[in-house]
């Protein structure tokens, strides 16, 4: 598999927590106490933020964190057309990693405004965008969505919140094609999410950044046969992908709360972008076809 930037410290962690044990049972033999203080499992994977998920955890409306919000006006920013910063209230965890959100051709940030409080109370810094006009292409939302990302962490009022080694691009329909070409821009990104994509590049041979691509067997506007199947197959087969195809859904399934995006994309932003394990058991093995999922695939192990 293609190896992550970040994946060493998740890959290692089952290692490096028997190593631990080990040394906190001979301390205590010696007489010096444990060693693997309430910091220990902290310090296995330092991005790791909130409490072990659970299956209605990642379901549910609101995960572990209360949420801020702060608006962005357009006239103060460039590159983008602004937008609304969601981000977890609570300092107290450090700083977590961010996203960036492109709604689709013609449509606002409003047409993807649930995702921003969904995915924050998980912990993550997350911003819904609006672009430069409706009317912009793939390739220009894609420079937005990074341009966007830049302002988040150099300029913005919550930029301290951020991690700026962990960015992630999601997008729906023109937003997500944007998000393609984001990732193929900056290698750097640690997960991209595009959601019932459009973009008239079929082929992503380029990309290193973890990619899910959620798809709709109903979407007559970017139907998956021409759109999210080709883009998901010409993806490195090296490389941490994923494409789910949502059962009984229209091109138009992200733009209102829906609680398979919400829990697939946040196993995927907390595996790539917190590097977090725990969340690998959402995506590995492979989910089954089921009443919301009409398919399914990708690479497994993501620890390999």
């Amino acid at each position: 598999m293609l190896h992550h930037p970040h994946k060493r410290a998740g890959s290692t962690r089952r290692r490096t927590g028997r190593l631990a044990g080990a040394a906190a049972a001979l301390a205590a033999v010696i007489g010096l106490g444990t060693l693997a203080g309430p910091g220990a499992h902290a310090a296995d994977n330092p991005y790791e933020r909130g409490p072990a998920p659970t299956t209605a955890s990642i379901e549910a409306l609101r995960g572990p964190y209360a949420v801020s919000q702060t608006s962005v006006s357009s006239l103060a920013v460039t590159g983008f057309g602004g937008g609304t910063i969601y981000y977890p209230t609570s300092t107290s965890d450090g700083t977590f990693g961010a996203v960036a959100i492109s709604p689709g051709y013609t449509a606002y940030e409003s047409s993807i405004a649930w995702l921003g409080p969904r995915l924050a109370s998980q912990g993550f810094v997350v911003f819904t965008i609006d672009t430069n006009t409706t009317l912009d292409q793939p390739d220009s939302r894609g420079g937005q969505l990074l341009a966007a990302l830049d302002y988040l962490t150099q300029r913005s009022s919550v930029r301290g919140r951020v991690d700026s080694s962990r960015l992630g691009v999601m997008g729906h329909s023109m937003g997500g094609g944007g998000s393609l070409e984001a990732a193929k821009s900056r290698p750097s990104l640690q997960a991209a999410i595009p959601l019932t994509p459009w973009n008239l590049d079929k082929t992503w041979p380029e990309l290193r950044t973890p990619t899910m691509i959620i798809g709709a067997d109903g979407d007559t506007i970017a139907p998956v046969s021409s759109h999210s199947e080709p883009f998901y197959t010409s993806l490195p087969s090296t490389l941490d992908r994923a494409y789910l195809e949502l059962n009984g859904a229209t091109h138009f399934a992200p733009n209102t709360s829906n609680t398979t995006i919400a829990k697939y994309s946040v196993s995927w932003l907390k595996r790539f972008i917190d590097n977090d394990t725990r969340y690998e058991q959402f995506l590995c093995p492979l989910p089954r076809p089921s009443l919301t999922i009409e398919e399914y695939r990708g690479n497994c192990p993501h620890t390999s």
